[in-house]
């Protein structure tokens, strides 16, 4: 059924578990919230100053191997992509996320203990109609060779391809569409993945701290680390796909248009969004019933 409403969660949601790069258990409560309110980080922990972080592109202060925003007091929350993600692809359009640390929980590296646990608290319907940005013309960014894109489509779709010098990596491609609960099965449960070759130089550099087996897939010579596995033969470009949905949240709604990314991460996807919205050219606010679609485009608006 296509969502022409605005959403939250049903209840209040609690989780708790490490930071995969500070290292640091946090506790974190989901809350329901009203129309227009979006996605919001409020800072628990802290007792002075502005507590609150929007979720939006442009309050973007770290990618380095993660995506962290902040605000004017300098507070910030890190690695909040496979929240954003899960939240994407449930369809949660207004949440408020209290959490008492600087990071939001690795749990074990992919979407779905997120999704599992917004589908316990369920969706709620809010009074007011649900908005996406529909991409007019086609976008890019390109950074040594790495390249990310939007064109405009009648969908939510999110494609990619990645390569490295690995035996159980090399080169992956993968396409998927948010629609029809495409999300769970396609992309939440596809873990982050790291080398161990790069473990110590990412601890020196204070990242990495809470990363285990337990939450990552760990990559040592040619072979995968981890006894039980990996969850999809192309779990590597999943987990990439996860991440870019969980950046491009970021712009504040669902997006209406085909992402494409070459080699690209937290970095890249937040430049795309920054070059969509550089001109009003490039997009347009979207509602299901918006009158301009075509009766088959109208069906596929809003249903991430």
């Amino acid at each position: 059924m296509t969502q022409t409403r605005q959403t939250t969660i049903g209840k209040r949601i609690s989780l708790q578990g490490v930071g995969l790069h500070s290292g640091r258990f946090t506790s974190m409560t989901l809350i329901p919230a009203g129309a227009y309110q979006g996605i919001v980080f409020v800072r628990s922990d802290i007792t002075r100053g502005n507590k609150i972080i929007p979720a939006r592109w442009d309050r973007v202060v770290d990618t380095r191997l993660c995506t962290a925003i902040g605000n004017e007091d300098g507070m910030t929350i890190g690695t909040i992509e496979h929240l954003m993600s899960a939240l994407c692809g449930c369809g949660v359009d207004n949440v408020i996320i209290e959490i008492d640390g600087p990071e939001v929980p690795v749990m074990d590296g992919s979407a779905i203990p997120f999704v599992e646990a917004i589908e316990e608290a369920g969706i709620k319907a809010l009074a007011a109609p649900r908005r996406a940005i529909k991409v007019l013309r086609e976008v890019s960014v390109e950074q040594e060779g790495k390249r990310a894109s939007l064109k405009p489509a009648l969908g939510s779709i999110y494609g990619g391809e990645i390569e490295f010098d690995h035996a159980e990596i090399g080169h992956q491609t993968f396409k998927t569409q948010l629609l029809n609960g495409n999300f769970r099965h396609d992309i939440a449960q596809a873990r982050t993945f790291g080398f161990l070759h790069e473990v110590e130089y990412l601890r020196a550099q204070g990242l990495a701290l809470g990363g285990s087996m337990d939450n990552a897939i760990v990559l040592g010579g040619d072979k995968i680390m981890n006894p039980e596995g990996l969850r999809f033969t192309d779990e590597f470009i999943r987990h990439k796909l996860l991440d870019a949905i969980g950046d491009l949240y970021l712009a504040g709604a669902p997006i209406i248009g085909e992402y494409h990314g070459v080699k690209a991460g937290h970095a890249l996807n937040n430049a795309l969004l920054h070059a969509l919205f550089e001109s009003e050219d490039n997009w347009v606010w979207a509602e299901t019933r918006d009158a301009s679609a075509t009766k088959g485009e109208e069906d596929m608006l809003l249903v991430a």
